[in-house]
């Protein structure tokens, strides 16, 4: 099964690792790669260089960031491989221990067999 680990960092969104810090996630995320259950990770930039763009009753509006509700802002995306949800909850647990104070949702990712195609 493949989840999706959105962190969501307790942190103000432009105060960025530390070098230290860099380093362990690096052989954090190394290690889980050689492991097979790291299949992506990537760091997201500040929402002040992102946008919103949202449908609403056929009318379509697009917010540029910042946003204002900091605790929604997501820093980073991890997709793994677990075979359970209590495994990608262990491999989150590893994940946030290293990233730091906040909060990481999992999300199972929909397979082509959820659909019976």
């Amino acid at each position: 099964m493949r989840f999706v680990m959105m962190y969501k960092p307790a942190r103000p969104e432009t105060a960025l690792f530390s070098p230290q810090q860099m380093a362990k996630l690096g052989q954090m995320c190394a290690e889980m790669a050689q492991a097979g259950v790291m299949l992506n990770s990537e760091g997201l930039q500040p929402s002040a260089k992102g946008a919103r763009v949202r449908l609403s009753n056929g009318k379509v509006t697009v917010t540029d960031g910042p946003f204002a509700e900091a605790k929604e802002l997501i820093a980073g995306i991890n997709v793994i491989q677990a075979n359970s949800k209590a495994e990608a909850i262990e491999l989150a647990k590893r994940f946030i221990d290293v990233a730091g104070d906040g909060e990481t949702e999992i999300r199972q990712v929909y397979e082509p067999s959820d659909f019976n195609l």
